[in-house]
């Protein structure tokens, strides 16, 4: 699933007139980047979320034709992180299934990432395995962490005043059963993260690469020179 409904109030201008996922960097969309990845890393099937100018995105997205893409309108109201999750579901028929955000770019190191976490994933132990991204080399993102991890992947929450080494870049492998503890039909992702790290379920794998999130005017500027350089 790729996430698309938010508004991008942060990347305006650049969204008054198209939605944050039609936002391009080095000449393509941030949601082709993205899909691009996905289906590199064998994805056949892509549910795509769509609130804010959803004709637009449904219109450019219907251009592709390399994997089924399927839309889940938020027509209402936009539904969160977890909500909008949670009212895609049925599409993935009880299977796990990767959730990436539309404005998450990055730089493979070693190996490929999605790769890596597909060989990572263990259904039975993990309700849901977190991509993290190194603090020291991510660009673009603004804060002080999302999480700790141990040295078998176990993900927990970073205490008050803490920095954490690690961000949340906007990938996961999630596992259906993860929504029994959906609190409605609007929610933060972060309300089932929490569940599961109490169940000892929420586990993270690193990055070997930069991350670059691209929420910003300034973020899109950054990501067209970073990545100009590496091809220069």
């Amino acid at each position: 699933m790729v996430m698309a409904a938010g508004l991008g109030t942060r990347m305006r201008p650049l969204t008054d007139d198209r939605p944050k996922p039609l936002v391009e960097v080095r000449g393509k969309a941030l949601i082709d980047h993205a899909i691009d990845r996905l289906v590199a890393a064998g994805v056949t099937m892509i549910v795509v979320n769509a609130h804010y100018k959803a004709d637009m995105l449904k219109a450019h997205l219907a251009r592709r034709k390399d994997v089924d893409i399927r839309i889940s309108e938020e027509n209402d109201e936009i539904l969160g992180t977890g909500g909008g999750i949670l009212k895609a579901l049925p599409n993935f028929e009880g299977e796990p299934f990767f959730v990436h955000n539309s404005d998450s770019l990055w730089v493979e190191g070693l190996g490929r990432a999605l790769e890596r976490m597909k060989e990572r994933w263990d259904g039975e132990r993990m309700d849901a395995l977190l991509l993290m991204a190194s603090m020291v080399t991510a660009l673009g993102f603004e804060g002080t962490g999302d999480f700790n991890m141990d040295s078998d992947g176990h993900l927990s929450r970073v205490a008050a005043r803490r920095v954490s080494p690690f961000a949340y870049p906007g990938v996961q492998i999630v596992h259906p059963r993860i929504f029994d503890a959906a609190p409605g039909a609007s929610f933060s992702m972060n309300k089932l993260w929490d569940v599961a790290i109490e169940k000892g379920r929420l586990y993270g794998i690193r990055l070997d690469g930069v991350w670059m999130h691209v929420g910003t005017p300034e973020a899109v500027r950054d990501a067209d020179d970073y990545l100009s350089d590496l091809v220069a």
